[in-house]
């Protein structure tokens, strides 16, 4: 069962994970035909289309893509399922609807917030290993504008020693003492 439940935790982590990503990307204008925008399209492609026309005009027309977010907490909400029906069984289901309910919107909240924190640590990682073996690669350039929003309140506060940028492990170690109080 442990190998089910690893198999489900990262299929639905790449598919939250990605949906969260485009929504992040659009909402900054990175441009998505570069990576990682082209993987994080054809993955949620298939989801984020319908999801966009059920949105009322305001929300479509907004500068935040509330598609894709929408198709990330959908996905959570499918993973929050399914994980019920894994974990207590037949008999989890036959409890009452809004027990079943909570219990999926709670399995699905806290999947999201831990794999928008695990996210954020995976692109700060991929970007900080990046800026030191080949800080000319094509992709630091994105990852340079999703990341920067996050880091630059972080470098006011933290200063540069030695011509080194610690901003990059203090977020994440924010980002991990986070994980921890929320216990995800």
């Amino acid at each position: 069962m442990n190998i089910l439940f690893f198999l489900l935790d990262t299929v639905f982590f790449i598919l939250v994970g990605c949906a969260l990503l485009r929504a992040w990307m659009n909402h900054l204008r990175v441009h998505m035909q570069a990576q990682p925008g082209r993987f994080a399209m054809a993955v949620t492609d298939w989801l984020v289309k319908p999801s966009r026309r059920l949105l009322p005009k305001a929300l479509a027309q907004s500068r935040f893509d509330w598609g894709s977010f929408l198709a990330a907490v959908l996905l959570a909400l499918a993973y929050g399922g399914v994980r019920l029906a894994l974990s207590a069984g037949a008999g989890a289901l036959e409890a009452s609807p809004v027990a079943v309910l909570l219990g999926i919107a709670w399995l699905a909240g806290g999947f999201l917030l831990r794999v928008l924190l695990q996210g954020l640590m995976v692109l700060l990682l991929v970007y900080a290993v990046l800026s030191w073996v080949q800080p000319g690669a094509p992709v630091m350039g994105t990852l340079d504008r999703l990341v920067s929003p996050l880091l630059n309140p972080v470098r006011k506060i933290v200063p540069t020693i030695g011509g080194v940028d610690l901003s990059v492990l203090v977020l994440l170690l924010l980002l991990q003492v986070a994980m921890l109080a929320v216990g995800v």
